[in-house]
């Protein structure tokens, strides 16, 4: 979640041992399909031209993606996005020239992750930096610190710890209170 400032606060707060961050059942979330959206280039090589363009235009490309996680099996999960059956990616994205980190992971969380893009329904509690990975260039290898022989680095993601929203107490608490039942389906 974030203040007023737009700064990073813990989710649930802290003790002596560290932050506390409640993980709900996977059984609590609703998972669908959307759309794939395109990738912009086909190659390699394109998505380099289109990199360089960009950096020159504005400079230090800045992303941002989420940490999600869920409880199976009495153990924590990250949830990851499928890409093209073959690639898993954190949720996040490009921020837009002059976008806060928190914004940006919101508006990013909503496009990929929402039923509908208005969000009206979802309140994403974004919480804090847990790291930021560099790309000294632009190939595709990142570090998880800021080399020290780059004066110019094209890309810096940050990760940051994104509380899943949930139904509600009574609503997520539906699937167990109906799990004594056992269902007839009526064909008409």
């Amino acid at each position: 979640m974030s203040d007023e400032m737009g700064a990073s606060v813990p989710i649930n707060g802290s003790d002596r041992n560290g932050y506390v961050v409640d993980i709900y059942p996977l059984s609590s979330y609703y998972f669908g399909s959307k759309e794939a959206i395109p990738f912009k280039d086909e190659t390699l090589y394109n998505r380099v031209l289109r990199m360089k363009s960009n950096y020159d235009a504005h400079g230090l490309r800045t992303c941002v993606e989420a940490v999600l996680l869920v409880e199976l099996f009495k153990h924590p999960h990250l949830l990851l996005l499928q890409v093209r059956n073959s690639i898993f990616k954190l949720p996040g994205g490009r921020l837009r020239p002059g976008e806060s980190d928190i914004y940006g992971l919101k508006r990013k969380l909503t496009r990929k992750l929402s039923l509908n893009e208005d969000g009206g329904e979802v309140d994403w509690e974004v919480g804090e930096c847990l790291g930021m990975w560099w790309k000294p260039d632009f190939e595709t290898l990142l570090f998880p610190y800021f080399p020290p022989n780059v004066k110019r680095p094209k890309e810096c993601t940050k990760l940051f710890l994104v509380k899943l929203p949930t139904y509600g107490q009574i609503i997520s608490g539906v699937p167990q209170l109906l799990s004594k039942f056992s269902f007839n389906i009526i064909a008409s």
